[in-house]
């Protein structure tokens, strides 16, 4: 009976653990080789036309989608990525603005306002565009890729973490249920 306690245990850490290492890929593998991780965003802002060709990683908050009538143009204020390539949270952390332009077609409302993204693309040079009341060199890029983080999983990973206390609850991040626990939610 303990035997196969311990053998329910150990798979459990097993599929847990699985699960851990497959989670989506922000940056597929048939990629990751082509990009140019030394290039930051402020030397994509220097002079775009120098990097052209280039294929990069950058990530950001979606400001505007629009269906134009070859490609969708993303307008998204860039933010620094962390170790995940997942957006930063802190908007003043923004170097700027990108365009990115997908020829397939992308239905602007599946990425509204908010949307935080992780971009994979190749640089094709600068667009100067309206910003309000100045004109604005929007750096340009055409999509390989692009991961949308979820924003309810986003929430919640940001309130769980190391916690404990008395009737506090299961290790899913929720703090829901009886009894006494300390764990580590996700």
């Amino acid at each position: 009976m303990k035997a196969s306690r311990y053998q329910w245990a150990v798979w459990g850490v097993f599929l847990w653990l699985v699960g851990c290492t497959f989670g989506p890929e922000v940056v597929p593998d048939t990629l990751q080789s082509q990009v140019d991780s030394q290039l930051t965003f402020e030397q994509i802002l220097e002079d775009p036309t120098t990097v052209q060709g280039k294929l990069v990683v950058l990530g950001g908050e979606v400001l505007h989608a629009k269906r134009l009538r070859e490609a969708t143009q993303l307008e998204i204020l860039q933010l620094p990525l962390d170790s995940s390539q997942r957006p930063s949270q802190a908007k003043t952390d923004s170097k700027g603005r990108f365009l990115a332009f997908e020829h397939a077609f992308l239905d602007p409302a599946t990425f509204p306002p908010g949307t935080r993204v992780t971009v994979v693309g190749e640089l094709t040079g600068v667009q100067s565009a309206q910003l309000d009341d100045m004109s604005y060199q929007y750096p340009t890029m055409l999509v390989k890729h692009v991961h949308v983080w979820n924003a309810e999983a986003e929430a919640r990973s940001q309130a769980s973490g190391p916690w404990y206390g008395i009737f506090g609850g299961g290790s899913t991040g929720g703090r829901v249920g009886g009894g006494v626990s300390i764990g580590i939610g996700f």
